[in-house]
């Protein structure tokens, strides 16, 4: 209680406010760095590295791989608007943010939770269009309109994410600037609020129903309509290659509506459970699908894999030839020394 009290201990500031992820174990949160940095560190190495391989290989250059670049991009902006700022937090407690700062750090996280789903919603808009319009499938997926559809995506996050910062600006604050939480999420920061926050809890409400609700049944319809014309016109092994991506895509839908179903369940039971839980699955929701779908896409899609596996088989050749090359090189001096010697 002693650490809630922003009187005696945090200073009172309306302009400053202080992120207090996993209050109940304040003294000993350092040893969540660790875990935290870990995975950090593999979200951004196997993100990074499967985006490198779809940008250099000419092989992977279709609409279908630059989704999937795109959405792996997305995860490490996503996580980078959060986690180094968290990890800062455990580690040296640095915790306070400024109000203009939170704003921002709450635009950019709705914005690519938003814009997720809506690459989401493209990636299985191009395999309905791959499987049951496969003759017409390269004339209506040009990288023009692939473009358009993006640009659509990305105009569609800011208009339902910005509403959300402009109302959480004009909320007067009063009693305590302390967020229950590691990142400046919406309703923590409504929680300060003094007065009537009824517009921006619908608001909130409206765009989150709008994003999850609407945006699974679209998912859900279009792979309905995949199952059904894959079942219908492809055969053979090419029906089975393309259930099998598909299902890979699934997958990944599945992870990530899951993770943010489960935070959002878990927040909304909020007076049974402890921060430290709703801030627990909070942290799940973030990092679990963006740590996964690269071993997903990266064990489960084909192409992805033989070119993970022929750099891992090229780099070792270098590293094998370098090595030998060194001993070779070593070897012959000391020949040659020892000839000069006697």
């Amino acid at each position: 209680m002693e650490i809630l009290n922003p009187n005696q201990t945090l200073g009172f500031s309306h302009s400053e406010f202080v992120l207090l992820g996993f209050p109940g174990i304040a003294k000993t949160r350092q040893i969540l760095v660790i875990p935290f940095l870990s995975i950090y560190v593999v979200i951004l190495t196997g993100n990074s590295l499967i985006i490198h391989r779809i940008w250099v290989e000419k092989s992977l250059h279709s609409p279908m791989y630059f989704l999937i670049a795109l959405l792996f991009a997305v995860n490490i902006s996503n996580t980078t608007a959060i986690l180094p700022k968290f990890l800062l937090e455990l580690a040296f407690q640095w915790n306070r943010i400024s109000l203009l700062g939170c704003l921002l750090q709450m635009f950019t996280m709705y914005f690519f939770a938003v814009f997720e789903s809506g690459v989401i919603l493209l990636m299985a808009l191009d395999r309905y269009l791959a499987i049951s319009r496969p003759l017409r499938y390269h004339d209506i997926m040009t990288n023009d309109f692939l473009g358009r559809l993006i640009l659509v995506g990305t105009v569609r996050s800011t208009i339902l994410v910005t509403p959300l910062v402009i109302l959480a600006s004009r909320v007067h604050f009063c009693e305590s600037n302390i967020i229950l939480n590691f990142a400046c999420e919406n309703m923590g920061l409504m929680n300060l609020a003094c007065g009537d926050i009824s517009v921006p809890q619908v608001v909130g409400m409206v765009v989150r129903v709008f994003v999850t609700v609407g945006d699974v049944i679209f998912v859900l319809v279009s792979y309905i309509n995949i199952l059904y014309a894959a079942m219908k016109i492809v055969v053979g092994k090419a029906r089975h290659k393309a259930l099998h991506t598909c299902s890979t895509h699934l997958s990944v839908v599945v992870l990530i509506y899951t993770s943010a179903l489960s935070s959002s369940i878990v927040y909304r039971a909020s007076q049974s459970i402890s921060y430290d839980v709703q801030n627990l699955f909070s942290a799940v929701y973030l990092v679990i699908p963006a740590t996964l779908n690269p071993f997903i896409y990266g064990l489960r899609v084909k192409e992805i894999r033989e070119c993970l596996v022929k750099t891992w088989s090229n780099r070792k050749t270098l590293l094998s030839s370098s090595i030998h090359s060194r001993i070779n090189r070593t070897f012959s001096v000391q020949l040659t020394y020892n000839k000069d010697g006697n």
